[in-house]
């Protein structure tokens, strides 16, 4: 198999496998069953065995189910582990009814970390995102207090503003921003990542199939009860153009002998040394491609080909990233 190289979370941060293991997937956050848990405890562990230590969850994930999912996974193993861990957003029945990111609200979450996940201190912590209900001083400063007690070791973002972005790495150093980034949703590319890249700040992307839409697999029209009715980028008109737009990403795929999810991979793996691809996996089966994806190079013409017929604005409607 590939031998992950490693990557600095921001300026003298640790390092951490290029390749990131999303672990949400492995709970049923959004409604619906949950996976078998010995197999995602099994892939937690050989993806261990393959050098892939960040390990990607957020305690609302499964509503704590996926800490204790990761705790079970580590156990015996915990310095072969770097653990991220996402806070703040406040589910009900399967639906987000909105986050809490007062002070006393991330004291109380992060004890309920520690103690599903079985270990002293998280190694990445971050808030899911920023909605200006709590002014961003009073969330860091909070994070930054959990660094000086030994509860934390560095400090995170998610899904925010380069804004925001600036005005918590003044408060305390950011170590990583994790953020939605693909073929298909390339927003970012105008301030966030110039930002992100002159703070010296690590970025993970997440959805780097964009929800599905890149892995050549998507048929039109969706089941009614797929969750990505809600987005428009999958509705009606706008999801037949989209999938036409990915025939090009299938064609460059099957010229070069990979799967489309594969490539998709490879294109943010090839966007910097300091972005990591966060790949959201359940079975051991899905390990080795993914693996592999990390060893795919593209031409200059590929490159071009790919920037090109996925601009910026080249995808119809929006997707939950958009907001």
């Amino acid at each position: 198999m590939t031998t992950i190289t490693k990557i600095a979370l921001g300026k003298n941060g640790p390092f951490v496998s290029k390749l990131g293991l999303g672990c949400m997937r492995m709970s049923s956050t959004w409604g619906g069953p949950t996976n078998d848990e010995n197999e995602s405890v099994a892939t937690i562990q050989m993806a261990l065995d393959n050098g892939i230590n960040f390990l990607n969850t957020g305690d609302f994930y499964g509503a704590g189910h996926n800490e204790l999912l990761v705790g079970k996974a580590i156990k015996n193993r915990r310095e072969e582990a770097f653990i991220s861990v996402k806070f703040g957003a406040i589910f009900y029945n399967g639906q987000l009814i909105g986050l809490d990111l007062r002070p006393v609200a991330i004291k109380n979450f992060i004890n309920y970390s520690l103690v599903r996940l079985g270990i002293d201190t998280i190694d990445l912590y971050q808030p899911c995102r920023l909605d200006n209900s709590v002014p961003v001083e009073d969330v860091i400063g909070t994070i930054a207090d959990l660094i000086k007690e030994g509860k934390v070791r560095h400090l995170g973002v998610s899904e925010i503003t380069a804004e925001q972005l600036r005005k918590a790495h003044n408060v305390h150093p950011v170590s990583a921003l994790e953020i939605g980034y693909s073929l298909a949703d390339r927003q970012i590319e105008k301030d966030l990542l110039p930002t992100a890249k002159e703070l010296g700040i690590a970025v993970v992307a997440f959805a780097n199939t964009a929800e599905g839409l890149l892995t050549g697999e998507l048929k039109a029209p969706l089941q009614n009860n797929d969750y990505r009715n809600h987005f428009s980028r999958f509705q009606g008109e706008n999801l037949i153009k989209n999938l036409e737009r990915v025939e090009v990403l299938k064609t460059i795929a099957k010229e070069k002998g990979y799967s489309p999810t594969q490539l998709a991979i490879a294109w943010v793996n090839a966007q910097g040394e300091h972005i990591m691809p966060l790949v959201s996996m359940s079975r051991r089966s899905r390990l080795p491609e993914n693996l592999q994806a990390m060893d795919i190079t593209f031409t200059e013409d590929e490159i071009h080909t790919l920037n090109s017929h996925f601009s910026v604005g080249a995808m119809l409607g929006s997707t939950y990233l958009q907001r």
